[in-house]
């Protein structure tokens, strides 16, 4: 199956709800970053989250970065998204692991921890972007992404996220759900709404069950009429370049790329989110010195 989201509504405008499969994504993720089990689990689940929450973003050029830092082994996962479906991310430590809990579940909080926060930056193009920061509530991620709606927006949330990784380390299936009430709701649409998701088995069960994100909109919210506002095929995807990596390298001035030609005889730059390396030989180095060279002599 395709990674895609689906955001709904439903007819009585009193629940929007987006439901995502993340599988090839979260695989893509893992692979590249050569992560744990655990360590896969929690950035899948925040790639997951990241890809869901950025359909709020509105221009094309607008950019969503979550930032979680519970203090943990693992350290800071980053991820950031667009509005077209294309998300990346990384962990600071990937090789992060623990003990699984009980039947087999991944221990995501252990090495996420929760002395931290969970923080949202919005670049809508504006002289300062919008930020918004909740303290962490159990390093599982899901629960903390509730509670930061909740702390930053003051919507009542429901979350789910999961990621099932296979004991050769490979993604079996990885993906999620976003339920908010909106103004309106009623306490019986509370009652029926906590009824049906305490049946729902997992997150990752019903996506290893092959449903897709339509029909994960009937099963967590059965009997409700729901329009469909938006599909979006969703993709691992770095824009990162080797153009983009050299203004990086010219950026450290005439100083350091001397060192890098005189010592080290050439450079090698890993991108943070796609672990893609770029080589630089001496002669690219000091065509980069020549325009800093360039720059100063006008």
């Amino acid at each position: 199956m395709a990674d895609y989201l689906i955001r709904a509504i439903d007819k009585d405008m009193k629940l929007k709800i987006t439901t995502a499969v993340t599988t090839e994504l979260v695989s893509v993720a893992s692979k590249a970053h050569e992560t744990s089990a655990t360590a896969s689990a929690a950035l899948g689940r925040a790639l997951t989250a990241t890809t869901m929450m950025s359909t709020n973003l509105k221009n094309d050029q607008d950019i969503m970065t979550m930032i979680i830092d519970g203090g943990g082994t693992i350290g800071k996962i980053v991820t950031v998204a667009n509005n077209k479906g294309e998300v990346k991310g990384y962990v600071s430590n990937p090789t992060a692991d623990a003990p699984s809990k009980h039947e087999g579940k991944l221990d995501v909080g252990a090495i996420v921890g929760r002395n931290g926060s969970v923080q949202v930056i919005m670049d809508l193009g504006l002289k300062e972007p919008y930020v918004g920061q909740a303290p962490l509530i159990s390093g599982e991620i899901a629960e903390d992404i509730a509670n930061f709606f909740y702390i930053s927006d003051q919507i009542n949330s429901a979350v789910g996220l999961g990621v099932l990784v296979d004991v050769d380390l490979s993604i079996i299936a990885a993906g999620g759900f976003i339920i908010q009430l909106l103004p309106g709701v009623e306490e019986a649409d509370i009652v029926r709404l906590e009824e049906t998701l305490s049946k729902i088995t997992s997150v990752t069960q019903m996506i290893t069950d092959n449903l897709t994100p339509e029909d994960m909109l009937n099963e967590l919210l059965p009997g409700y009429e729901l329009d469909i506002l938006e599909k979006t095929e969703l993709e691992f995807k770095c824009n990162c370049s080797k153009e983009k990596i050299k203004d990086l390298i010219l950026s450290l001035g005439r100083e350091e790329i001397e060192n890098m030609i005189e010592e080290d005889k050439g450079a090698e730059v890993v991108c943070q989110f796609c672990n893609t390396a770029y080589q630089f030989n001496e002669d690219e180095l000091r065509e980069i010195l020549e325009t800093i060279v360039d720059d100063e002599e006008k």
